[in-house]
């Protein structure tokens, strides 16, 4: 089965454009503090500079680790496994006919819905199902 899972390209270049965000939020904090400014602003950038260095966090282990999260480079299931495939199904997926290995359940290779064995078409999608 293919996947979708971003570049390492452009997780690495969110990962820099985290640490810029935190930057800038850390930046705000202080002025806001400086300056005056009610409380709610100085708290505004704390609340940033904790989301855009969690984000930079996920943004470089994503670039970096071996099995990346699905989003938009399309991969084969032999070239790299998807981690989330694993953690909500519980099995990996044979990558050429959208069946588990085990051969005792289906699901739909468009859409992900369980399928008995003898559907041609998807109940969810109406697609036409490739043959077993």
């Amino acid at each position: 089965m293919k996947s979708i899972k971003p570049g390492r390209g452009p997780s690495l270049m969110g990962g820099f454009a985290g640490v810029a965000a935190a930057v800038f939020g850390l930046l705000w904090t202080s002025f806001a503090a400086m300056s005056g400014a009610p409380v709610t602003f100085t708290l505004f950038g704390v609340v940033f500079v904790i989301l855009a260095a969690g984000n930079a966090v996920y943004e470089f282990r994503n670039a970096t680790g071996k099995n990346r999260h699905s989003v938009y480079d399309i991969t084969d299931a032999d070239e790299e496994p998807d981690p989330l495939e694993f953690r909500f199904r519980g099995e990996s997926v044979r990558a050429d006919r959208g069946e588990t290995e085990t051969g005792a359940v289906r699901y739909c290779p468009w859409c992900g819905a369980k399928l008995n064995a003898d559907f041609a078409y998807c109940g969810r999608c109406g697609k036409k199902l490739p043959e077993l």
